[in-house]
């Protein structure tokens, strides 16, 4: 290897010429701490684009600008910020690491032209990226590794710490992982790299370009077996390359830049650079790798089946502001948008552009037009989704949507205002809450009250303060209710009489039925065994009504289920009976009944699939086991080498807040999934206190 003074990161000498074409939009995902937000503050300040380099522990961050993300120091919906570098223009949109707001990436996925992924330095949180890169890989988005901290000295022996590292991603990953540098290290501390590609070494310099060096003689073999591997990997799908090393012949600089840059495009590897954004280390090798290696807007349609020849627009998220009301971020696919314009969804429904702004954070800069590959804020599109493609024809919008449907909810809470008098400013906000976020869902829960539910703890903690700062409305949350039943084990018969005189004419109607116990999931059965015309037909509707109006509330204060009523006998009035009669008759008997026919509680049992890591397996276990839940069995997880499936199936009443535990048992990275099953019969001092409870 040599070494020159060449920049930082620079192509080399006769390096192909970059043709400039159109804004490139980037996005940077990666793992709650793992510095998403701090390189996107150091690619801003390298870059111009602000004055100075903000903090997120000083709140002087671009990204994670809400309020709410300021207040909880981390990222919490998707921040844009524009950069240009090397007379390229691009937008980088930061997503949120916390698990509980991974769906806020869907949009920005949908339409980055290549993503960024930023990993820790530590092989142990390797994990946490795996359902990160299972998307990426879905998709065949273009992506690459920034391994960041690499600075740190907690990792373990400097040496074997990147290649370690590596070895506990590449599982994760179906493309190869591609070492684009080594470290060198002094101390166990990284203080520059070796640049594979170019054959150079560089070391850090503290918020300034790193400086080049010769390559280290101890570290001279060691970039040498890494280069080589690197090119071997490229020569799995480049014949000319491989038959190159096959006769020892060297690549010139040219051919292996050229291929990286195709390799990556394709998605046929996937680079991996070091650095430490904190201390602006390695990013600008990182920014040279996008400005000659990272797809542009061309590649997003292909992948998206996206329609040409006119105007194409993805929306990919939005906002509600105090003073500039709704806000729709989007990229624009094909075509030009301007403000006034008039695009259409794939049902023709029009919408018209009421204006467009560049965003920085959720600072706002007006602008007139915005072209292909700009991603822009449209202004005032009210009837517009996050998600929803516009065109300038419906023929054009595809597809009709960017992403599917947000995840299922695994936590809930039931939701009410603090002040009664905001009910219905409630429902305005909750509109405008899901308009922001679609993985928060609104629901209605046991009596009608309303739920909200979401991804975790933190998640509506974070509803309920937007809910509160953006639009207005305290609200309070409780725990959901469990919609318990109740039934019977044995038969009763019981008679209902209702009798009333008020003058003129009265009230009068008299049933017998014979109530029993049915098979579980069997419902509620009603017959009629009438002879001789002592109920008439007219009223047994009305007989019927009664019953249903009893069994809403049983004996133990829950709808009761499971049971067939059969009236038998009774009595009628010429003149005072009426149906309204008849179905207080009928409610009467079934009181008089259902204490007599030994009820009992039932509880909803739900179906559940765990997902997580199989080293928290046997933690995660223990957790189902002591919610009173039945193990199923446990397998591996079909398609993600090292996760477990365990199947199990336990009381609802035990899955409201079990999404914690298990999280916290798998490093934040574990799941579940519920569906119901059944219901059984609960007694004991269990079913006592579930009934004293509810009747308090």
């Amino acid at each position: 290897m040599t070494a020159s003074g060449d920049t930082e990161g620079g192509r080399g000498a006769g390096g192909g010429a970059h043709v400039r074409g159109a804004p490139r939009c980037i996005a940077i995902v990666g793992t709650y701490g793992s510095g998403k937000t701090t390189l996107l503050e150091s690619i801003l300040a390298l870059t111009g684009a602000t004055g100075r380099k903000g903090a997120v522990d000083q709140g002087t961050s671009v990204g994670d600008a809400g309020a709410e993300a300021r207040a909880h120091g981390m990222g919490l919906e998707v921040n844009a910020a524009r950069a240009r570098f090397m007379d390229e223009d691009y937008v980088f949109l930061d997503c949120p690491g916390s698990v509980e707001t991974a769906w806020e990436a869907e949009g920005p996925l949908a339409v980055a032209d290549a993503v960024i992924v930023v990993a820790e330095a530590d092989p142990s949180r390797t994990a946490l990226l795996q359902p990160l890169l299972k998307t990426l890989d879905a998709r065949g988005l273009p992506h690459l590794v920034f391994i960041n901290k690499i600075d740190k000295s907690d990792g373990g022996p400097g040496e074997g710490r990147v290649r370690d590292l590596l070895e506990h991603l590449q599982p994760l990953s179906e493309r190869p992982l591609l070492l684009r540098q080594v470290p060198i290290w002094e101390n166990g501390i990284a203080t520059g790299y070796v640049d594979l590609a170019l054959e150079r070494a560089f070391v850090y310099r503290e918020h300034a370009p790193s400086e080049v060096v010769p390559v280290p003689d101890s570290l001279a073999a060691r970039a040498e077996e890494a280069r080589y591997q690197m090119l071997e990997r490229l020569s799995d799908h480049d014949d000319h390359l491989m038959e190159e090393l096959l006769e020892d012949i060297p690549p010139p600089r040219d051919e292996v830049f050229d291929t990286l840059g195709r390799e990556m495009r394709d998605g046929l590897v996937v680079p991996v650079f070091l650095g430490s954004a904190l201390h602006d280390h390695g990013i600008r090798r990182l920014m040279k790798a996008l400005r000659h290696e990272a797809p542009d807007v061309g590649g997003v349609r292909a992948r998206l089946g996206a329609g040409e020849g006119g105007t194409v627009v993805g929306v990919v998220k939005t906002w509600h502001t105090a003073h500039g009301g709704k806000l729709s971020l989007a990229r624009v696919l094909s075509g030009t948008v301007k403000e006034g314009d008039t695009l259409v969804t794939a049902d023709g429904r029009q919408h018209r552009v009421g204006g467009l702004y560049d965003m920085t954070g959720l600072q706002t800069a007006k602008r007139t037009s915005a072209g292909e590959g700009e991603t822009v804020a449209l202004a005032r599109m009210e009837d517009v989704a996050t998600g929803d493609v516009l065109a300038s024809s419906p023929a054009l919008a595809n597809p009709a949507r960017l992403m599917g449907d947000p995840p299922a909810p695994v936590y809930a809470r039931v939701i009410v205002p603090a002040d009664r008098k905001d009910e219905v400013k409630l429902s305005a906000a909750l509109h405008k809450l899901v308009e922001e976020d679609p993985s928060v869902r609104v629901d209605h829960a046991e009596g009608g009250a309303l739920l909200l539910g979401g991804q975790g703890e933190m998640h509506l903690k974070v509803a309920g303060e937007r809910l509160s700062g953006r639009f207005g409305v305290r609200v309070d949350m409780y725990a959901a209710p469990v919609p318990y039943r109740e039934t019977i084990r044995k038969a009763a018969t019981a008679r209902g009489r209702h009798k009333r005189q008020t003058g003129g004419h009265g009230q009068f109607g008299d049933v017998v039925v014979d109530v029993a116990p049915l098979p579980r999931g069997s419902g509620f059965v009603f017959a009629e065994k009438i002879s001789g015309g002592v109920v008439p037909k007219q009223y047994f509707p009305a007989v019927e009504a009664g019953v249903k109006d009893a069994l809403l509330k049983g004996p133990l204060g829950f709808p009761v289920v499971d049971l067939s009523v059969t009236l038998t006998d009774g009595s009628y009035h010429t003149v005072d009976s009426s149906e309204q009669a008849f179905r207080t008759a009928g409610r009467i008997a079934m009181q008089e009944a259902l204490p007599d026919c030994a009820p009992v509680l039932l509880e909803p049992i739900m179906d559940v699939e765990l997902f997580v890591p199989n080293t928290a397996t046997a933690r995660v276990t223990g957790i189902v086991t002591g919610r009173r839940g039945a193990l199923m069995g446990y397998e591996p997880r079909e398609g993600w080498p090292g996760w477990d499936v365990i199947r199990a199936q336990m009381p609802q009443a035990e899955i409201g807040d079990l999404i914690l535990e298990v999280r916290s048992a798998t490093q934040g990275c574990g799941s579940f999934a519920a569906t119901p099953a059944h219901l059984a019969e609960l007694s004991g001092r269990e079913a006592e206190r579930i009934v004293s409870a509810h009747a308090a």
